[in-house]
Order: C-alpha cells, then structure tokens, then sequence
C-alpha cells in the first residue's frame, strides 16, 4: 500500500547539460514508494521560459508535488511558486536569494582545478566540453554513463545564469538539500552555505556532481525523505 496521498507527484528538474534521462535511475524507485514521477523537461533558453515550463507541467500534474531540482535546477525550482508545490529538494543545486543570480552563486567560492572552462558561443549558449564530463560533472561515473551523458546535453543560454530571481520559493515552503562533497562543479562550501541559508534538512554525501547518475540511492533518500514529511496521509 501506497505511504502517499493518492496523486502525490515527484516533478524532476534536470539542470544545464543534461535532459530529463539524468533522472532515469531515481524513477522506478520512486514510483515503488508510492510516488507518481514526472521529469519536467526545461528549454535552457532563460531563468523565466524554464520557470514557465516548470509551472506548466505543475497545472497538468495537480496534486500535491515534491519539486526536486538539480545543479542550475535550484533557480528554477526557487523561482516556481505554486500552492501543489508541497516540499523543495535541492539536489547539489544553486539557490540563489532575491536579487541574486545563478552565477553569483557559481562563482561564489573557488573552483575545483577539474572544473572545465565555461564559455558561451557567438548564440550565447554554453555547451560543456568532453573533458567536463570525465572529470567534473559526474567523475564517479561508468565510461559508458559519461558518453551517454554527453551524448546527450543540452547547452544552457547565459540568459538562464545572469537574470537576477525574485523572492524565491524556499523562504516559505519546507526545503531538503543534499550536499555533493565531491562536486567539482558547484563548491561544496557553496552548496553548505546555501542549504543552511535557506534553513534546509541536510544530507552530506561523498558524492559527485550527479548523484543521480552515480549514487541514485542518495537522491531516493532525501526525495522519500521530503515525501514523508510533507505528504504523508
């Protein structure tokens, strides 16, 4: 028997570089928990379209939502307020506070000496380049998981990163966030200093960029976690 509201929905949020095939390891365990699982896909183009696409797949879901956003995903999570929206989970993201962007919150500490250079081309879209994903954006994972995830990123507009958010969704509902110690991406001194800024349950785990690529058991936990607090029947 379902520990869930009937129609309780865990909407994932992929983050820059990646497609909604970043969660495919954290699907059918949710759904065993009882969770209905939505991978909301955003385009990447600015902070307000992805907001948008957010809020649109929130009006066809309904019922009550875990909103789960990795990396840049965390802006874009912040950024959605909608009363479905029980509970926030944060998964190695950026969470900017009003007035601030997302590449504020990037640059905010040093980068890890494996963090690949970033720079937007002539259409002012950032792609990542091969050695990013081998070493930075999920270096614990399989060969064939880093081609694939190559393979398939999808470039993020520098638009999404320099638009300063408004009031953002975590001041007033119930927020979860787990910390990558091993990112190389986004410091784990920032992603710290985020979590206990917007007074989230913490979870610390040595883990990489992408957990849900490389430690999917991780994510479940924390999602479950949020569930449990804020849809349990």
């Amino acid at each position: 028997m379902s520990s869930y509201k009937t129609g309780a929905t865990a909407v994932l949020v992929h983050g820059a570089w990646a497609d909604g095939s970043s969660w495919s390891k954290v699907i059918r365990p949710l759904e065993e928990a009882g969770l209905q699982v939505i991978c909301a896909p955003v385009p990447l183009k600015s902070l307000r379209e992805d907001t948008e696409a957010v809020a649109a797949v929130l009006e066809w879901v309904g019922g009550p939502v875990v909103l789960v956003g990795h990396a840049y995903a965390g802006a874009v999570i912040g950024a959605v307020n909608d009363e479905c929206v029980k509970s926030l989970v944060f998964v190695a993201a950026l969470a900017p506070d009003a007035g601030e962007t997302v590449a504020d919150m990037f640059y905010r500490d040093e980068k890890h000496p494996d963090s690949p250079e970033l720079v937007p081309k002539s259409n002012g879209f950032i792609w990542m380049p091969a050695t990013g994903f081998q070493n930075a954006f999920a270096q614990n994972a399989t060969d064939e998981e880093k081609a694939i995830s190559a393979a398939v990123q999808r470039p993020i507009s520098v638009e999404c990163i320099q638009a300063p958010v408004e009031t953002p969704a975590w001041k007033t509902k119930p927020s979860w966030y787990l910390v990558a110690e091993e990112d190389r991406m986004i410091n784990p001194a920032t992603q710290t200093f985020m979590a206990e800024r917007m007074g989230a349950t913490v979870y610390r785990r040595r883990v990489d960029h992408t957990p849900s690529v490389t430690a999917p058991g991780d994510v479940v936990e924390v999602v479950l976690a949020a569930a449990a607090a804020t849809l349990s029947a």
